[in-house]
């Protein structure tokens, strides 16, 4: 229901805007942009939907390899106390554990190829005990929220760009960016698990929560003692060898199970496929309402309406030219990707505000873009009160970038 009145809030509000802007400034343009943009996004949600049949295929066919070889359900099993008292509703040892394990973890280091299909994965395990098959499951919105916030600890795409764009230095957001992920996941975790009355002071729940703090620090600490290009290089590495070794895992536990994983492979890829397809309508829907919003000038009235505001108030204003990025980051990952290295090319990529897209855009992840395919991929109507929780996760994530931000690089 909330998704449904942001989809139609977008629309309604860029037309509006559109209008306004046509009748006070006489350019009638706009509204070719509009409708440009309309088609334009309607062809980049089905060109997003196809690119993504290849890597469903792929890795739900990897997927279905490690379910019948049993390393998934032994992933499960690993994870089961600490994912039972945060997904009460999943019966202990679900194999949708394993398969959420394995996409946070791909997030956490970057590997988001590999992440989106075991994300969905997920979903269609925990759709399985769904009740109502329309309405998502507290479980759903818990592992929704946590895959929005998107905690980073590798953001390898950034530091990539920012080398391309003549950093001196293009790992030396390595820190805040992690920073602020932890206290985006750290927001929504908070925030869904007061919605479901889950207790997070839980013995399991605590030290769980403290041993991913314990181990933040430790990056954090290994990341301040080696050199910044030492560890741009290794955490590529160490990414692509995890990732490696995962699918060399199950496919040799499967022939120790003395499993036809050929077999198993080809029927996880033809789901995969199943699951892409079923992807597009959701995904154009989202798409054409921010490609609306954005072709009226919705948004840059909002940049210029927050400029204002904050030098009404007196306060520091280097950071609002970050600010498209920011209100971008929630709607679009190509659209907030286009920004921050068109801020980075105007300010220069070891400017305050070059380095402050960076923290912004490796702060939190796309959420409209994931509820629309997560969802989209189990055919959930109802999202019930997962975008809030999203959006919080996205808030705190964003408001820790700039602070961080400034403390780092002011």
């Amino acid at each position: 229901m909330v998704l449904n009145y942001i989809w139609i809030g977008l629309i309604l509000i860029g037309v509006t805007v559109g209008i306004i802007h046509s009748v006070l400034t006489g350019d009638t343009n706009v509204f070719s942009e509009m409708l440009n943009s309309t088609f334009g996004s309607a062809k980049t949600g089905f060109e997003i939907s196809i690119g993504l049949t290849g890597v469903l295929s792929l890795w739900m066919g990897i997927m279905k390899i490690g379910e019948r070889s049993g390393v998934v359900s032994q992933m499960s099993r690993v994870v089961s106390p600490f994912f039972t008292r945060m997904f009460p509703e999943l019966p202990k040892g679900h194999p949708a554990f394993g398969s959420m394990l394995m996409n946070l973890s791909a997030t956490m280091l970057g590997i988001d190829n590999a992440a989106t299909p075991l994300g969905l994965q997920a979903m269609r395990e925990m759709q399985e005990t769904n009740a109502d098959k329309e309405r998502a499951s507290n479980s759903m919105i818990m592992f929704l929220v946590l895959v929005t916030s998107g905690l980073t600890l590798v953001p390898v795409s950034i530091m990539t760009y920012r080398a391309q764009l003549g950093a001196a230095n293009p790992a030396d957001v390595f820190l805040p960016i992690l920073l602020a992920t932890y206290f985006a996941a750290m927001a929504g975790i908070v925030s869904v698990a007061i919605a479901q009355h889950i207790n997070l002071f839980n013995r399991v729940v605590m030290g769980t929560l403290g041993g991913l703090t314990l181990f933040v620090a430790l990056i954090i600490w290994g990341a301040m003692s080696l050199p910044q290009e030492t560890v741009a290089k290794w955490s590529g590495v160490l990414a692509a060898v995890l990732l490696l070794g995962v699918i060399v895992w199950f496919i040799v536990a499967g022939m120790v199970k003395k499993q036809n994983v050929y077999d198993a492979f080809i029927d996880g890829a033809k789901d995969g496929f199943q699951t892409a397809i079923g992807i597009i309508p959701y995904l154009i829907a989202i798409l054409v309402a921010i490609g609306i919003f954005r072709a009226s000038g919705a948004m840059d009235y909002v940049v210029n309406g927050v400029t204002w505001f904050v030098s009404l108030l007196g306060l520091n204003t280097e950071w609002v030219p970050a600010l498209p990025t920011a209100l971008m980051r929630p709607l679009s990952g190509s659209g907030a990707r286009g920004l921050m290295v068109d801020a980075m090319v105007q300010y220069g990529a070891d400017s305050f505000v070059g380095r402050l897209v960076s923290i912004v855009q490796g702060s939190t992840d796309t959420t409209f873009y994931i509820i629309a395919v997560y969802f989209g991929s189990v055919h959930i109507k109802n999202t019930r009160y997962a975008v809030v929780c999203g959006l919080i996760a996205d808030f705190f994530g964003i408001l820790s970038a700039i602070l961080l931000g400034y403390l780092f690089f002011h």
